[in-house]
């Protein structure tokens, strides 16, 4: 299917850090620093550090340190049209292409790297999935994270996206490889639609042999976030497991003392857990499937738990009785034995929400012999691929 971008090509601003402090540098390029009509130049490869103070914006360089006046925005551009070689700028000594806009708050300066949606995704798609996966998986990537991309937009925010994995990873040039800017290259332009409307095209690292209906996780079930059977058989976490200290239990759990085992009260049809009960020494909780997962830095959602305590398979059921009031000396009782907190074990499958496309499922897909679009077609029922135009 031949299909062709829009000329106009869409921007994206990624969230890249929020800091007081920012280390920047220039590439192989000068560098211009500009707040208003004021400039401050970076020669090729200089370093300076941006610094937010109690008294205001300070801008150390070459060991001296400016002061510089009060100001909410900053912009940090190439002095002269880019090369499209390497780095344009550095942040925190990660390279990055296009301009970084800074945005001075009370306590904290957002770096937001305004960069073109096409020279931004191949490093989204190096940073999302091994480069040396088959162009197949790769492909139909980058079409999910364009996707994705392009329907975060949003006009009256300060940023669309940020480059962490609560959007999508983003870890600048350094990510970006031949065959992920081929992947890239080879499917510009193209996003999966549903109806007249872009598709949420989410996507997880492992679904642990079926994904999730939307609906099951979040408060919509969209007609294409349907569960289906996943190909990830061979991922390092398509079957897990992790032991649940009792000391990471009591962090967990503080409120009830800790964790002496989690009931699962009910699944979604996949298996994920929807709602469980943590007993503890101190009372019991009852939790969501995603608030237990953030509490114990789980993989997923897929999960049973098991406690590890065989100390307490060999405690009597009950102390013995209290021997009768007679002349007899006094009958030694044995004391209550205190028994340590339990271990659990978590047994999961998968790592992610479970929803959408599954990368290692991808990669089974296609190493199948699967194309990049029957991949997203088993993965997101009844989209389309097109080409983007601007609404």
């Amino acid at each position: 299917m031949a299909l062709q971008a829009q000329a106009a090509e869409p921007q994206v601003r990624v969230l890249l850090l929020e800091a007081d402090r920012m280390p920047l540098a220039a590439g192989q390029q000068p560098l211009v620093l500009r707040a208003g009509s004021q400039r401050w130049s970076l020669a090729p490869s200089e370093s300076v550090v941006l610094q937010l103070t109690a008294s205001g914006l300070v801008l150390e360089r070459g060991g001296a340190v400016e002061r510089l006046p009060q100001m909410s925005e900053l912009w940090l551009e190439p002095a002269a049209r880019p090369s499209g070689e390497g780095a344009d700028f550095q942040l925190q000594q990660r390279g990055y292409r296009g301009r970084l806009q800074l945005l001075v708050g009370a306590s904290a300066v957002r770096a937001i790297n305004h960069v073109l949606l096409e020279v931004y995704l191949p490093s989204v798609v190096g940073s999302e999935m091994p480069a040396s996966w088959p162009q197949a998986a790769l492909r139909a990537q980058a079409v999910a994270a364009r996707t994705y991309a392009l329907r975060q937009r949003k006009p009256t925010a300060p940023f669309d996206v940020s480059a962490t994995v609560s959007s999508q990873v983003y870890k600048g040039v350094d990510a970006e490889t031949p065959s992920t800017r081929q992947a890239v290259a080879s499917t510009r332009g193209q996003v999966l639609i549903y109806g007249s409307s872009l598709a949420n095209a989410v996507f997880h690292s492992s679904a642990g042999g079926s994904t999730e209906n939307s609906g099951d996780l979040w408060s919509q079930q969209l007609p294409y976030l349907v569960s289906v059977p996943d190909f990830d058989q061979h991922s390092p976490v398509h079957a897990w497991e992790q032991r649940l200290e009792p000391e990471q239990l009591q962090k967990a759990f503080g409120e009830i003392g800790g964790a002496q085992r989690i009931e699962v009260l009910a699944t979604t049809g996949s298996g994920r857990v929807r709602q469980a009960r943590v007993i503890g020494p101190a009372g019991t909780l009852v939790l969501t499937g995603a608030q237990l997962r953030s509490r114990l830095g789980l993989k997923s959602t897929l999960v049973r738990f098991e406690v590890l305590a065989p100390e307490l398979a060999a405690l009597p059921p009950s102390l013995p009785p209290l021997p009768p009031l007679t002349s007899q000396p006094p009958v030694q009782v044995p004391l209550p034995v205190q028994v340590p907190p339990p271990s659990l074990l978590a047994i999961g499958r998968g790592y992610g929400h479970g929803v959408g496309m599954s990368q290692w499922g991808a990669h089974g897909l296609a190493q199948r012999g699967q194309s990049y679009d029957q991949i997203l077609r088993h993965y997101y029922r009844g989209t389309e691929l097109r080409p983007y135009t601007s609404p």
